[in-house]
């Protein structure tokens, strides 16, 4: 059967293997590179939207710039890790890391991981998923190891769950996949919502 091509606006390999998880395979990846810095005031929540949407788009126009993705859907996720109303960052240094780390030992944070759909009409529509997962207290062996793995480079809240950090995880409720980068059940319904053929792929996986 065929369908409209499909663009993955995201580098990343957990979020592609998630999607192909549900049986979909993107036609294209297209990394959507933007400052994801969060605006004065902005509540976590309503920076995880607005990042998923205006990934959508600059993939989008990416896109169009190739006739065979003109008319693609796009699929875009950002998540975003607070404690309290606060944001914490994608670590990419040690010590921006060891904060995230050391902040969440022992308390309980908020994941919240929006997706959003772009039609090849140009209209977007968008879920978000809040999860909330508690971390055990962090020893100093288990900072220093967790640090020199290198495991936490470029994740939101210096961890990945996937990862060796699934072993500090004491509680979690809401969506593992919606932590992991990517909530399976909102992308398949939005998708299959706006009438790709989500289904129609797994007689031939």
């Amino acid at each position: 059967m065929s369908r409209p091509p499909l663009v993955l606006a995201s580098g990343s390999p957990r979020r592609l293997q998630l999607l192909q998880q549900i049986g979909v395979e993107p036609d294209a990846i297209i990394p959507a590179e933007i400052d994801e810095t969060p605006h004065k005031g902005e509540k976590p929540r309503v920076l995880s939207l607005r990042l998923a949407a205006q990934k959508a788009g600059v993939a989008a126009k990416a896109a169009a710039l190739d006739d065979k993705y003109k008319n693609a859907f796009i699929i875009a996720a950002d998540t975003v890790v607070a404690v309290g109303n606060r944001i914490l960052p994608k670590a990419e240094l040690v010590d921006e890391a060891e904060q995230c780390l050391r902040l969440l030992s022992g308390r309980g944070h908020r994941v919240f991981t929006s997706v959003a759909v772009m039609t090849p009409k140009g209209s977007v529509r968008s879920r978000i998923v809040e999860s909330r997962v508690r971390f055990k207290r962090l020893s100093k062996d288990d900072l220093e190891a967790y640090l020199r793995s290198g495991d936490w480079r470029g994740k939101a809240g210096g961890y990945a769950i996937q990862g060796y950090a699934g072993s500090f995880v004491l509680k979690m409720s809401g969506s593992y996949s919606a932590i992991v980068g990517l909530p399976l059940y909102e992308t398949s319904a939005l998708l299959g919502g706006e009438g790709f053929p989500v289904l129609a792929q797994w007689g031939s996986a």
